[in-house]
């Protein structure tokens, strides 16, 4: 059974969502930029809990961090944003950041030592889904007011113990580090949340654009920020369309009544190569796209059956079809250009092998379900994946939802199998180590669910003291060296699937210029953006 939708045609499409006006309607005003993704998988956009890509694409125009960086050359890596320095003690345990004078968030009030504390600590003490990559250097709800804490005009941040420095900034770069306006949030404070229900669909931050509205499925709209210290950006105004459909996405490009579509398959690409007026933008993001299955259930969790699944996947065929031209195949947690990232891909379909390892785990044919969010391209493996399970006995029923519908199940550990993406979070190879190979309590209770090795229910098999391990090295070779350790142990082993690396292939008028997708840290900049 299809479950893509069953459309005449994108024009069709296009006119049941609202989005193509009547012919002969201008192009988007100059200083508005019009973008069509999806954005279904929002849940919230609080930063303290918001953990999806296009929930991290807003959260980085409208809040500002400590340490941040620059659309425009990202190649420099973090650079000082609201912090104007930091420096470190001789244990390497404490670093101490110097705020920047005279800056204010959008409602005017200074932006204070006290806020940025504040908002780490809040991160940590809601404990939301994200709350892991500053609860990883040992601060908890009873103890972050200690080793996280303001001074005068400084920032005092003490991990429990020596990491690399840059790892510590690096995290602070994370959708989790936008610093809040503590004022604004607390008078919306409702039963002690911190304002998180307020957070949810509103901002209070000192970035380049402010939250107007977020519409669930529908649109995110950005206005610019006038208490903005940096240069004033052209696009005043950001609208951002939930369009599921690269035909509609396409047409809606071509008719201009849209500046960038997102999310166009291959063969919509193709035919807009060389349309007037359009140009074709190709960038290798950190994106992952990956299988996995959970370790509760009592088949898929023998070894066997955990490396069978590896060569039931059609990974040459997805990609030279479907898939062509947008990703690459790629085995590995850490996507190319990480330190530590390994080019070895040593799968294939391979149903005769498969059916070997079934053979020797002692299972004959099996069903199981598997959740996938509403995209064409997941849709698309997710079916591939149907096909070529079914030639070794194994029936996959696939159930189709939103994003939020189907990464609720995710994280609730209640699929057998998940059809889905993972993006890291910043730049440094822990963001993926730390979450596909780690796990330090895999009870139910510990509710470590922005883990993906606790997702799924596994225990890494000895790979966690490996990951912690290889965080705090200080050596740059030995540490590299230690992450591609790590991914052979996780290829032979764990219950991951990884089939490829994203290249993102964008359509815009070709007046848009500057926008940065950001490359491997995935988050887009929109106020570079000319037109």
């Amino acid at each position: 059974m299809s479950f893509l939708k069953n459309i005449t045609t994108a024009a069709a499409m296009a006119l049941m969502v609202g989005l193509v006006p009547a012919p002969g309607t201008a192009e988007t005003p100059t200083d508005v930029l019009v973008i069509a993704n999806r954005i279904d998988d929002i849940t919230t956009l609080d930063p303290a809990e918001s953990f999806e890509f296009a929930g991290s694409d807003v959260s980085r125009n409208i809040y500002s961090k400590l340490v941040n960086f620059d659309p425009m050359n990202l190649d420099a890596g973090y650079q000082p944003e609201l912090a104007a320095s930091w420096d470190v003690s001789e244990d390497g345990k404490t670093i101490t950041f110097t705020m920047k004078e005279g800056l204010k968030f959008a409602s005017g009030n200074p932006i204070r030592a006290e806020d940025a504390a504040w908002s780490l600590q809040r991160a940590v003490k809601l404990n939301k889904t994200p709350s892991f990559i500053l609860t990883q250097f040992g601060f908890t709800p009873e103890n972050v007011e200690q080793m996280i804490r303001a001074d005068g005009n400084k920032v005092i941040i003490t991990t429990d113990k020596q990491y690399a420095t840059s790892f510590v900034l690096n995290c602070l770069t994370a959708t989790i580090g936008g610093i809040l306006d503590k004022e604004v949030v607390m008078q919306h404070e409702v039963d002690g949340d911190m304002g998180n229900a307020w957070l949810k669909t509103n901002s209070a931050g000192s970035g380049p654009y402010k939250l107007v509205t977020w519409k669930p499925n529908e649109t995110v709209v950005l206005e610019t920020n006038p208490n903005w210290w940096g240069p004033e950006p052209a696009m005043k105004r950001v609208i951002v369309r939930h369009v599921a459909e690269s035909a509609t996405q396409r047409l809606l490009l071509e008719r201009g009544d849209i500046d960038v579509a997102r999310n166009l398959n291959p063969q919509d690409v193709a035919g807009l190569e060389g349309a007037p007026g359009i140009a074709i933008d190709s960038e290798l993001r950190g994106r992952i796209m990956y299988i996995a299955v959970n370790q509760k259930h009592p088949i898929l969790s023998k070894p066997e059956v955990r490396q069978a699944i590896k060569y039931l996947i059609d990974y040459q065929g997805m990609q030279d079809s479907f898939l062509k031209g947008q990703y690459v195949i790629h085995q590995n947690f850490l996507p190319a250009t990480y330190l530590g990232a390994v080019d070895e891909n040593p799968f294939s379909l391979d149903i005769e092998k498969a059916k070997e390892l079934l053979a020797q785990a002692g299972v004959g044919p099996f069903e199981i379900e598997a959740g996938v969010r509403e995209a064409q391209e997941r849709l698309e493996i997710a079916q591939s994946l149907q096909n070529t399970f079914a030639q070794a006995g194994i029936t996959l029923k696939l159930t189709v939802g939103t994003g939020k519908q189907i990464l609720g199940r995710y994280r609730a550990r209640d699929l057998d199998m998940y059809i889905g993406a993972w993006g890291p979070d910043y730049p440094d190879p822990h963001t993926n180590a730390g979450t596909f190979a780690y796990n330090p309590d895999n009870r139910d209770e510990a509710k470590l669910t922005g883990l993906l090795a606790w997702r799924n229910a596994w225990d890494t098999d000895g790979l966690t003291p490996k990951v912690e391990a290889a965080v705090i090295e200080k050596d740059r070779d030995l540490r590299a060296q230690m992450y591609r350790d790590i991914q052979a142990e996780f290829r032979a082993k764990s219950p991951f699937g990884i089939m490829f690396q994203r290249i993102e292939q964008t359509g815009r008028r070709d007046n848009v210029q500057n926008l940065s997708l950001g490359g491997a840290i995935t988050a887009v900049s929109y106020w570079p953006v000319t037109k």
